[in-house]
């Protein structure tokens, strides 16, 4: 063991009694020594299904105890693990088994038929079936839903050693992205090559950037699917915290858990902190929060006037960092934030952020938009798997971008305007929707907000605006006229939406990041149209 614990196994070699990991409201807790112990024999079990070092495995399971076993049983076997939503169809399933080159996927037994369906006609591929604590389990299946070689999670781990594999090697994180302008790419960063406690992980770097102390005690409040819940989790247990995981989010039951967890630290996204401030007054009151340290917020954009409502609320201890699964990205703190309105923060370990022409790539000077490109974290260069012309547009002398637009003010601080892919090109004007967006939730009869780019003769592209209520049934011509009164008085003429159309909800998956493209491609339907 090394002097300064750095992962899993070293802690429960020196801590083994301390709490890693809480499911839900202390429905289930693992110590360090039984997570140590569980996710040994999962990597065990893995080796004896035949994977070796550089093999993938695919995860389509919801937040539970498992979920982190087989996370921490990759990491100690080498492998490359993909988490899969399992909101998607068994097309889009099949497509990322495909891709991966997964040779195993577990997944909780009420989504084994999806994942049936997609592994119609395809070999190769270890199913390990996780019972589930909704009560559905591999045994309650019938036949014809359970694939040819199926394995039982509990049989492959209870009949597997506790003990390390010799050698541990580091596993990696291959992520997929969202998917949300065409294909998702998987993200694949090198392995090490070296053990779990080399330093080299993702995780830690994580845990040791964001400050966060041995001893903290982390709410997960997002699907462990995406990156950051996931990454943010297990980076706990490099540092001797305790993790506490949400199995789904409820804004008052997040309250509930930090009060009675006394939570330290915690993630939500904005679509979140929406959903606390809406909560009445008297029951946000209900619940001590005073043993926060900090929050962080990231995944999606926060408009000014929520993020200034959520500082009101925790106090400034709110930290938001700007990042994707490529990498990243920047971090910034309630004191510079409330100096610098919407900004996203300086680079996260002082390297470099270049703002480039979109065409030309030349440096553009402070306080002119154009795409971000960031100087990337050693532990996480990638690249695109199976993709070697979309990896080779993602770098430029060094740098990487997430495809994002926006500008730097003198000081360096980075502010944000939108995607690329978003851009509206209206009569040869760039409109940035973003902005917009901002403005229309700014309004107490809006919950949220999308504006695109539609057809137009004249100018390409006109502005519309599809709006989601506070009130589903309010949407009228009197409030339509409301709100684009409402963006005329606080934006320029061009950027006001030229139609608006009012919906029940927009289509955002729960970790806040808007489908955009769902909404945008009826209305492209026959058209030309440069927007991906």
């Amino acid at each position: 063991m090394t002097e300064d614990p750095v992962y899993l196994g070293d802690w429960a070699a020196a801590d083994g009694d301390r709490v890693a990991l809480v499911i839900g409201d202390s429905e289930e807790t693992y110590t360090y020594r039984r997570l140590d112990e569980r996710s040994n024999q999962v990597a065990n079990g893995l080796r004896s299904l035949g994977l070796e070092v550089g093999d993938g495995v695919a995860m389509m399971l919801d937040n539970s105890a498992a979920f982190v076993e087989v996370w921490w049983g990759g990491m100690r076997a080498g492998i490359y693990l993909t988490p899969i939503n399992w909101h998607l169809t068994a097309r889009e399933v099949r497509y990322l088994l495909t891709d991966s080159d997964a040779k195993a996927v577990f997944v909780h037994a009420r989504l084994l038929p999806i994942v049936t369906a997609a592994l119609v006609d395809r070999t190769g591929v270890t199913v390990v079936v996780v019972d589930g604590t909704d009560g559905v389990d591999a045994g309650s299946l019938a036949a014809s839903a359970v694939p040819a070689g199926a394995v039982a999670y509990e049989e492959l781990v209870g009949s597997s050693p506790t003990t390390r594999l010799s050698p541990e090697v580091a596993g990696g994180i291959m992520f997929y992205s969202s998917g949300t302008t065409g294909q998702p790419k998987g993200i694949r960063p090198p392995l090490s090559g070296g053990p779990p406690e080399d330093g080299t992980s993702l995780m830690r770097f994580v845990a040791q950037r964001y400050g966060v102390p041995k001893g903290a005690r982390y709410l997960s409040t997002g699907p462990l699917y995406h990156s950051a819940p996931i990454s943010w989790t297990t980076s706990m247990h490099t540092i001797g915290s305790t993790a506490v995981v949400m199995r789904r989010f409820d804004a008052e039951e997040a309250l509930r858990i930090i009060d009675h967890q006394r939570v330290t630290h915690v993630q939500f996204v904005p679509t979140m902190f929406q959903r606390i401030l809406n909560l009445p007054a008297d029951v946000r009151a209900r619940y001590d929060l005073s043993s926060l340290q900090a929050v962080w917020h990231a995944a999606a954009p926060c408009s000014v006037h929520l993020k200034r409502a959520m500082i009101d609320l925790f106090g400034p201890i709110l930290w938001e960092y700007y990042a994707g699964s490529e990498g990243g990205g920047t971090v910034i703190s309630s004191p510079e934030w409330l100096e610098r309105p919407g900004s996203v923060g300086r680079h996260w370990t002082n390297g470099t952020i270049s703002v480039l022409d979109p065409v030309s790539l030349s440096p553009l000077p402070a306080g002119e938009p154009g795409l971000v490109y960031f100087e990337p974290v050693s532990v996480h260069r990638f690249q695109y798997h199976n993709d070697p012309t979309k990896t080779d547009a993602a770098y430029h002398d060094g740098l990487f971008t997430l495809g994002d637009i926006g500008y730097l003010d003198a000081a360096g601080y980075l502010f944000l305007t939108d995607r690329k892919s978003n851009t509206i090109i209206s009569g040869g004007v760039n409109i940035y929707p973003q902005e917009i967006e901002d403005v229309l939730t700014e309004h107490p009869a809006v919950t949220d907000a999308a504006v695109f780019g539609v057809p137009d003769e004249e100018y390409g592209e006109q502005v519309l605006a599809v709006v989601e209520l506070v009130d589903p049934g309010a949407g009228s011509p009197a409030l339509a006229a409301e709100l684009n009164a409402h963006c005329r008085d606080r934006l320029a003429g061009f950027k006001v939406p030229r139609s608006m159309e009012f919906t029940d909800a927009l289509p955002r998956d729960n970790n806040g990041k808007l489908y955009k493209r769902r909404l945008r491609d009826q209305y492209w339907e026959g058209h030309d149209s440069k927007l991906v």
